[in-house]
């Protein structure tokens, strides 16, 4: 969901290139139905999304790696060291939160979903500055 909340937001803006990874993803799978209801409520449709496991490649092709809980920033890190650098918790963007987790919802409720997608939402805004504040470099 982050990605294409992430490009929703971004909009016709071709700077940046979002892709997202799973540290346990199967490769081609498509999005759940629940991921799809909730993205659909916002007017995204998620009906290409396949999956695709997170590789030391795509990290080091990374110029940023957005993460959702401390954890997957230790296997990003684990994959590959240097990423520590440029590896951050999506919350952490969000002024109002307090740089915790966003779980997982997969396999909860549609509410679950909804929370998930709000909390990334909330963190958008921060994020989207932060990355304009890269490109300016």
């Amino acid at each position: 969901m982050a990605e294409y909340l992430l490009r929703e937001r971004l909009g016709g803006d071709g700077a940046w290139e979002v892709r997202s990874a799973g540290l346990a993803a199967l490769s081609g799978m498509p999005a759940s139905a629940a991921a799809v209801a909730t993205l659909r409520e916002s007017g995204i449709g998620l009906g290409s999304h396949r999956s695709r496991p997170l590789t030391r490649e795509l990290i080091d092709a990374a110029s940023l790696i957005v993460v959702m809980t401390a954890g997957h920033r230790n296997q990003v890190t684990a994959l590959s060291p240097r990423a520590i650098e440029k590896t951050f918790l999506l919350s952490t963007f969000n002024a109002a939160a307090n740089a915790s987790d966003i779980d997982d919802p997969i396999g909860l409720s549609l509410v679950s979903y909804r929370g998930v997608r709000d909390e990334i939402v909330a963190a958008l805004p921060g994020l989207v500055a932060f990355m304009n504040s890269l490109q300016l470099d």
